[in-house]
């Protein structure tokens, strides 16, 4: 019978998917796994709106890759450089680790470089976890000497035993490293996994120097699932008796988990991790559709709550037999979010800006081909200590309907409105429904309508018109565009209007060493002088930008306010948004008010953070 394809996307930024459902045909069975390898320290997304065509023009980069230790040239590294206007290019160096991109359009590129047993890096990174530095290049410009210094990745190697010491075999092993998201501190992944031989080994290699947190776990949910449980059979293991997700050098606690610091190339051959046996339990329900009836079919999804303090971890999937029921086996104890959704494609959002992704595959006696009836869904916190839990009855929900337009602030109503595409994220970051939708397309009368929506959305418009930003969302003269909207199962909401600008603000500058001289290597951060703005969801109001090749920096499409800007040497990716760092952040910065539409110039000192 065919098996349903599922494949795990994490990233670190907003995206978008869409499909085409897949079809087995007859009896034959169908089973794939479908991976999508998220961007690495040194490497970006690729942004680009829907039904537009690459730009060409006559800009040429050229540049060349070598080691850091040796100063040798690397061959076939991958570039890769990317901009709105093109999506992404790439190339492979030659034997002199030489490359060059002809045809470029005038635009602002960000450029990484990525090769097996190398650190991957951007263009104008010196540190790891920094971000790199933007490209302006002019049409027609020769720009030369686009160069990147990979240096070698650093390993971190052991063993994984059970609680007698024994090798244990296959057991999922990664490096992770504390980072401020959605909200909280939480573990989440850096660089590759590793899976264990025969003898317990493992070796993580390619990593960036710097603190992480080692973990082994027996059941793998971090980047690839293979489900092969059929309908309403259960998945996981059957045993009663486990290992917990384990944390170097043995507790199941992140708390208790010990930090280990690795340094350029260099390889710690010791990291050795012993499994904590643990009670696993099984989990058992009936899944109720919205006509009151046993839902055959559905897919169940058992995920690590929001508020664990790793993001991703094991969980487990089933879906219903006939009769509604299903089974997950093999659960270690802690916090999870028990999600439901009906038979057909489905995208659901999984923290951090990250998107779990799931394709049904429909075979005999499954739901036919063609227009699919409403989805229904249902998200059900579970908290598991080592006892089964019996008799969970999940309902679903085909939650509430969106409608609303699109508006323009000014006199010039922009062509292109269809390839708008509006979406609408969870703003709950504790724990609210992952069940996400795929985003709907404008029409051509500016209206859009989206479904399926439940708990509290924020609305956002992406693919805008060129000279157009996004501005606000009110809702009966309300803002609501930082707090969101509620949504309950059967309560549509109506009249919402996302206001789109071209009137943009903008902010650039200079910054300058102690001695009066300028810097031409730094990271600027840019936050609300409001604290209760430092956590919100999808938070417009703070970002940080790095110097272009003259040394300055630019920022654009900030909302109207109050701000500090501060400008230091070195600050890790996603490390600003911590409120402890800006809060000491505060003290240093230079304070300026953005009017709308405005722009602002700033010279700012360099100073280093604590």
């Amino acid at each position: 019978m065919p098996r349903p394809l599922i494949a795990a996307l994490c990233v670190s930024f907003a995206c978008l998917a869409a499909s085409k459902p897949l079809r087995g045909e007859g009896a034959q069975e169908v089973r794939q796994q479908i991976q999508i390898t998220a961007p690495g320290p040194g490497e970006m997304p690729m942004f680009m709106g829907p039904n537009r065509q690459p730009k060409t023009g006559t800009g040429i980069l050229r540049g060349r890759v070598i080691a850091s230790d040796t100063g040798s040239p690397i061959r076939r590294a991958q570039v890769r450089v990317i901009s709105p206007d093109i999506g992404a290019k790439t190339a492979l160096t030659d034997a002199q680790g030489r490359f060059e991109f002809k045809d470029l359009p005038a635009s602002r590129f960000n450029m990484s470089v990525t090769k097996s047993g190398f650190v991957s890096m951007q263009y104008g990174q010196n540190r790891p976890f920094e971000p790199g530095r933007p490209i302006e290049l002019a049409e027609a410009q020769l720009m030369e000497k686009a160069d990147v210094s990979l240096p070698r990745g650093s390993v971190l190697a052991g063993r994984v035993v059970d609680e007698f010491g024994e090798p244990v075999a296959d057991a999922n092993v990664s490096a992770m490293r504390m980072q401020f998201t959605n909200g909280r501190r939480r573990l989440v992944p850096s660089g590759r996994n590793a899976t264990t031989n025969d003898l317990g080994q493992f070796r993580l290699y390619g990593l960036p120097p710097g603190d992480y947190y080692v973990s082994a776990t027996l059941r793998s949910f971090d980047m690839m699932m293979d489900v092969v449980g059929g309908p309403g059979g259960p998945t996981g293991s059957n045993q009663s008796a486990g290992y917990a997700p384990t944390y170097y050098p043995g507790s199941p606690s992140p708390a208790e988990a010990q930090r280990v610091s690795v340094a350029v190339g260099q390889e710690l051959a010791s990291v050795d991790i012993a499994l904590q046996p643990v009670r696993l339990a099984k989990i058992t329900g009936t899944a109720i559709g919205t006509d009151g009836k046993p839902m055959a079919g559905a897919m169940i999804m058992l995920m690590p709550s929001m508020r664990e303090a790793m993001l991703f971890g094991p969980g487990g999937t089933s879906r219903t037999n006939k009769d509604g029921q299903f089974t997950i086996s093999g659960v270690t104890p802690g916090e999870y979010t028990l999600q439901l959704r009906s038979a057909g494609a489905m995208m659901t959002e999984v923290g951090g800006g990250a998107m779990f992704f799931a394709m049904n595959v429909n075979g005999p006696g499954e739901p036919p081909a063609g227009p699919q009836a409403e989805p229904e869904f249902a998200s059900v916190p579970v908290s598991v200590s080592g006892e089964d839990i019996n008799n969970l009855v999940v309902v679903s929900t085909h939650g509430a309907k969106a409608a609303g337009r699109i508006s323009f602030e000014g006199d010039v109503k922009p062509e292109g409105l269809t390839a708008i595409r509006v979406t609408a994220p969870s703003a709950d970051q504790e724990g609210g429904p992952m069940i996400g939708i795929g985003g709907a397309q404008v029409k051509e009368n500016g209206s859009f309508e989206l479904s399926g929506l439940t708990g509290t959305r924020l609305f956002r418009a992406g693919a805008l018109p060129k000279g157009w930003f996004f501005n606000s969302v009110r809702v009966e003269g309300r803002d609501v565009t930082d707090t969101g909207i509620e949504f309950k199962p059967g309560e549509d909401v109506s009249g919402i209007e996302i206001a789109l600008t071209n009137k943009s603000t903008s902010l650039s500058g200079s910054v300058t060493d102690d001695k009066g001289h300028a810097a031409k290597d730094y990271t600027v951060v840019v936050f609300a002088d409001d604290q209760q703005k430092w956590l919100l969801p999808l938070n417009r109001w703070m970002t940080s930008a790095r110097p272009d090749q003259d040394g300055r920096f630019k920022v654009s499409s900030l909302p109207p306010g109050g701000y500090y800007a501060i400008a230091v040497d070195y600050v890790a990716a996603g490390e600003w948004s911590d409120p402890d760092w800006l809060e000491r952040a505060r003290t240093k910065a230079a304070h300026f008010t953005l009017d709308e539409g405005g722009t602002k110039s700033l010279e700012l000192k360099l100073g280093a953070m604590q």
